[in-house]
């Protein structure tokens, strides 16, 4: 199975994330949802350097660390199947720059699974935020329907 590999990482500043409304692109497949931030892995790059350049080109923060969570796969009958690498990080400051692809705004974790988010990805955040590594997932949508959640070995 192929797969478009990106990354997708979660900015812990004050018991809050990062979270970024997609609300700013035409045809955006996340429109009107609240996703981490991430993106693309380009030819030759490694997913770190992906996660550290997708959050400066998306916030302007410059990442110091960062944590690698897990890989969730994302299958689908009607978009690119992703293989997705997770990450979270921790910030000193609130600082960030606007994004061209949605609004961004620091979100209390305790607040993250009431927002209008992927069905799939409460099934990773929850874990996430109880501070779990290694997470494996595979995620199976029909359509824009979450049919299957799987969890696979590290």
């Amino acid at each position: 199975m192929d797969f478009k590999e990106t990354t997708l990482g979660y900015i812990e500043w004050n018991g809050c994330y990062l979270m970024l409304y997609r609300n700013k692109k035409n045809n955006d497949p996340n429109e009107g949802k609240w996703i981490g931030i991430g993106g693309h892995i380009e030819k030759d790059e490694a997913p770190d350097d992906c996660f550290v350049r997708e959050v400066r080109e998306e916030t302007g923060i410059v990442l110091k660390n960062f944590t690698k969570r897990g890989v969730v796969d994302f299958i689908s009958d009607t978009a690119d199947n992703e293989r997705i690498h997770l990450y979270t990080a921790s910030v000193d400051s609130s600082d960030c720059s606007e994004c061209n692809e949605g609004t961004l705004k620091w979100v209390p974790k305790d607040e993250i699974l009431k927002l209008n988010l992927w069905e799939g990805d409460k099934h990773f955040l929850m874990p996430l935020i109880a501070g779990e590594t290694n997470i494996r997932l595979r995620l199976v949508y029909e359509g824009w329907t979450l049919v299957k959640v799987e969890k696979c070995e590290p």
